[in-house]
């Protein structure tokens, strides 16, 4: 069990809906008994009352179908930047209890090339946002900042100096060709290659970052593999972004994750 913002909308629903079914079952009926209609309904209970359905609706919509995240560094430039806003579509990889995280019904399974948000292996209140490399029995090997995936070495094609207001100064735009799926990435000249050779375990995936040299991954031990079970969604959208003094990037509102 995870105790995060979910674990606290799960414990606020049954904490407000106890009470409230408890006054409705058991205390209003003693009140109407006692003082007529005109009893007064308890301050608790009408708070209680009112807040129920609104943070249920929360908890229903953020837990199965849409969570908003804020990514709050520059590891996955240039697809994504730091005070970019997101959704995280909940259900593609299965609908998941809250808090508990176990999967209750299969819907989908991850593919290479999605931009996936996962809780960290080794501290679970913390999510990551990387990009899906190796799936379950994979050999990855990362040499020289080029990935091979069962051998086959990953194309990626230069394509000019990546220019924003926080990048690395001369950082390098790279097109790779990650199985089906064509997306963008970053190097940085001057930084040595973070080399990696490995085969995933079963139930495990491979991430890596799209800023390929500045990005703590499932390359370093402190990542590593990650585990099915820590899956939190796809990311799909970037619905705002606020990194002040530069926010709002008004062309980055609306476009979709790819």
């Amino acid at each position: 069990m995870v105790f995060d913002f979910s674990f606290i909308l799960v414990v606020a629903t049954l904490v407000t809906g106890l009470v409230w079914a408890v006054d409705v079952w058991v205390l209003r009926p003693r009140r109407t008994a006692a003082a007529g209609p005109a009893a007064i309904e308890p301050v608790v209970v009408e708070y209680c009352r009112s807040f129920f359905p609104i943070i249920l609706v929360v908890l229903l919509i953020r837990s199965f179908l849409f969570e908003p995240f804020r990514i709050p560094s520059d590891s996955m430039m240039p697809t994504l930047l730091d005070g970019d806003f997101i959704f995280v579509n909940k259900y593609t990889y299965g609908l998941r209890l809250p808090a508990l995280n176990t999967l209750v019904v299969p819907v989908g399974h991850p593919q290479r090339g999605d931009v996936v948000v996962f809780r960290l292996p080794s501290d679970p209140s913390t999510n990551y946002i990387k990009r899906l490399v190796g799936l379950p029995g994979d050999h990855i090997v990362v040499r020289d900042k080029r990935v091979y995936v069962n051998g086959e070495l990953q194309v990626v094609r230069l394509d000019g100096v990546f220019e924003a207001f926080n990048a690395t100064p001369r950082a390098q735009i790279g097109i790779e060709q990650l199985g089906s799926v064509e997306h963008r990435t970053l190097y940085i000249p001057e930084r040595p290659s973070v080399d990696f050779d490995d085969v995933v375990p079963a139930g495990h995936y491979f991430f890596m970052g799209d800023n390929r040299d500045n990005s703590r991954d499932s390359r370093f031990p402190e990542v590593g593999f990650v585990p099915a079970e820590n899956l939190v969604g796809r990311a799909v959208r970037i619905w705002l972004n606020w990194n002040l003094p530069h926010a709002p990037i008004w062309g980055r509102i609306g476009s979709a994750i790819h």
